[in-house]
């Protein structure tokens, strides 16, 4: 026979309950100021208990301590991109001084080799004046490499697969990555036909990746294009 059992079932109490009463009653440990101290848990540190004050000083302590560490990259990062500005500014600076057109791209392979610490650079120019049809840094480039160069509208950065840029330099052996950068008119994210390519190269295999951010190597290929179109 079932015997009838008129005590109504109450669900257990769960943590989640626990938490959720102490969210809305934020004065219970005003009224309770004594259970924080008789809380005891596991510190990550030695693993040996300590007060919830004590485990919340601690957390404290490490969200400064981060926070300490962002500040200090964030000032590293800035000096670093202070310094940058300041050597692309001399170099801009020192190509407008250029008042032979002939020794410009010289001048913006070795500016970018002594400002930007680049182990090798080179580049090609087409289109340029008849007066300079017959010029190193004009002749050897591929009308593929013309194209490629035009299909471009940001850098190129990875590893060195055999590009064509890469046997305009001295030691293209020793390549591991690379940045072809092209050279154009206006913006570089324009779609106009590309009038040049500069190549840089390390053999360094993680100097130029193609996780890297490019806004600086964009304004180095736009700075060396403006120079460079003297020449045409």
């Amino acid at each position: 026979m079932t015997v009838y059992d008129p005590t109504p079932f109450i669900a257990p109490i769960t943590e989640e309950d626990i938490a959720d009463y102490l969210m809305q009653t934020p004065g219970f440990f005003e009224r309770h100021a004594e259970l924080l101290t008789s809380v005891q848990i596991i510190s990550p540190h030695g693993h040996r208990a300590v007060s919830l004050q004590e485990r919340q000083a601690e957390r404290l302590r490490a969200k400064i301590a981060d926070l300490e560490q962002r500040i200090l990259e964030m000032v590293h990062n800035g000096q670093q991109n202070m310094s940058i500005d300041q050597r692309l500014h001399q170099w801009a600076c020192d190509l407008q001084r250029m008042t032979h057109p002939p020794s410009l791209p010289e001048a913006v392979v070795q500016g970018i080799r002594r400002q930007f610490e680049v182990p090798q650079a080179a580049m090609r120019v087409w289109g340029v004046s008849p007066a300079y049809a017959n010029a190193p840094f004009a002749v050897g480039a591929s009308n593929d490499v013309r194209a490629f160069a035009s299909s471009l509208t940001m850098p190129f950065c990875g590893p060195n697969l055999g590009f064509e840029p890469v046997g305009w330099l001295r030691d293209g052996d020793m390549v591991q990555s690379l940045a072809l950068l092209p050279l154009r008119d206006g913006p570089m994210e324009h779609a106009t036909p590309a009038f040049g390519m500069l190549v840089l190269a390390s053999d360094d295999p993680h100097r130029f990746e193609a996780t890297m951010g490019t806004d600086f190597l964009t304004r180095i290929a736009e700075t060396a294009s403006a120079a460079l179109a003297r020449l045409r």
